[in-house]
């Protein structure tokens, strides 16, 4: 995983340069989010990953999935480019790169959060405002249910995780007890 956030690094970056000069940080967000979309289909994922599928091929069919009349060329071209570098398998990591340096750019912070119940509104709330509090920024909050946590929170804001999970508390307290 470590290996494709540094694959990706140099076509977010670009692409956030390219995207800031153009004015079109949010018709990037939306390409990169159908492309991530379109690569993490699992059918499209196997003849991405089909070595015999040549680049052509794979250019052809990405470039007809993804592209119409309004489609901009430098969008082509990044999918030409991606294929061409076999680079296609960690657009998802483009697209999260592209969008934590879209946030940092306009002040503020996406966070990701899983918990293991659903939370109500007020508690929400809450969570924003105490993590504004503590990372100093504006956040974009996006929670899901993850019931393996067993209760809390696991929080991710940009590099930094807070695991605030019973899961991770005990997977914390196996490692000290076994050494």
């Amino acid at each position: 995983m470590a290996e494709n956030a540094t694959l990706a690094r140099p076509y977010a970056e670009a692409l956030f340069q390219l995207a800031k000069e153009t004015n079109k940080l949010e018709v990037w967000s939306d390409n990169l989010t159908l492309l991530t979309a379109i690569v993490e289909d699992s059918e499209m994922a196997t003849v991405i990953a089909n070595p015999r599928v040549e680049k052509s091929t794979l250019t052809s069919l990405l470039l007809e999935v993804c592209c119409n009349e309004q489609t901009g060329t430098e969008s082509k071209n990044l999918i030409k480019l991606l294929v061409d570098n076999r680079r296609v398998p960690v657009v998802p990591q483009i697209a999260q790169q592209y969008e934590q340096l879209k946030a940092q750019h306009q002040g503020y912070l996406k966070v990701e959060i899983a918990t293991s119940y659903p939370l109500n509104p007020e508690q929400q709330q809450e969570l924003e405002t105490v993590l504004q509090k503590r990372l100093g920024k504006v956040v974009d909050i996006n929670i899901t249910v993850d019931q393996s946590l067993l209760g809390g929170w696991l929080i991710r804001a940009g590099d930094e995780v807070i695991d605030l999970s019973v899961k991770g508390r005990l997977e914390r307290l196996t490692t000290e007890l076994s050494h």
